[in-house]
């Protein structure tokens, strides 16, 4: 079986960061400090001018929060330790200087679909359908509801927070402005994405730094927003119903 990993390939100025984990791409604690990281230092690196985020596997492209870590969280501290997690990849995501590429190969949900709205631009196949599950675990998409929110409104985020047993389907989240295409397979979305991520690369650096700071403007706050979210989650996962409810997936 293939180890979790992240890694990052750089070609013609483009980097490919690439996150893995055999649980469906679930994101436990240090695969989302690699992936903070390695997305900060592809934003300080003079040789990369575009970011693409994909996932390893081909037909889920992350379950979202570790299900083997919500398990063993048994004190607040802990709890808002996991989730700042996320916090800290979305946070990455809004300070890098560069064009972040979301490259969406299929079923994304929970964190994962806030790793797909931090994206500046968001590709997809029509395996891709998304889901907010935390209310159904006695929790709520508390970290990633501002970056959901912010891509597709507050109407929609909250639909499918209230809604947490069901997939929407692709084009429902590219008709929302969450994806920006959506491609019959894995290979006509790589072969665009290549394409978007290179033809960007010809574009002026500068301007694509002062562009991403507009798009993200009223977000300055986010650092302490995000910490006071996995505060909350953190605590919510220790109630009864939650701790009850995450038994019947050990």
């Amino acid at each position: 079986m293939t180890k979790p990993y992240v890694k990052q390939n750089i070609e013609s100025e483009v980097a490919y960061i690439e996150f893995f984990h055999p649980a469906h791409n679930s994101l436990p604690g240090d695969i989302l400090a690699k992936l903070a990281k390695t997305i900060t230092e592809a934003g300080e690196n003079d040789d990369i001018k575009v970011i693409v985020l994909k996932s390893g596997g081909d037909r889920t492209f992350c379950a979202g929060a570790s299900f083997k870590e919500l398990i063993n969280i048994n004190d607040a501290e802990t709890g808002k330790e996991f989730f700042s997690g996320f916090a800290n990849v979305i946070n990455a995501m809004r300070k890098c200087p560069k064009f972040i590429i979301g490259r969406i190969q299929g079923k994304t949900v929970g964190g994962g679909v806030g790793l797909a709205a931090s994206t500046d631009y968001c590709m997809a196949t029509k395996f891709s359908a998304i889901k907010l599950s935390e209310l159904n675990l006695g929790i709520g998409p508390f970290v990633v509801g501002p970056v959901i929110e912010r891509k597709i409104g507050l109407s929609a985020m909250s639909q499918i927070a209230i809604d947490a047993n069901s997939f929407y389907e692709p084009e429902w989240a590219k008709q929302k402005g969450l994806f920006t295409q959506v491609y019959d397979s894995t290979e006509a979305l790589d072969e665009a994405v290549k394409a978007t991520a290179e033809h960007l690369c010809t574009y002026n650096p500068e301007a694509m730094i002062e562009m991403k700071k507009v798009f993200w403007t009223g977000t300055d706050n986010w650092d302490d927003l995000l910490a006071e979210r996995a505060e909350t989650s953190g605590r919510l996962v220790l109630s009864a119903f939650t701790k009850e409810k995450l038994k019947t997936y050990k």
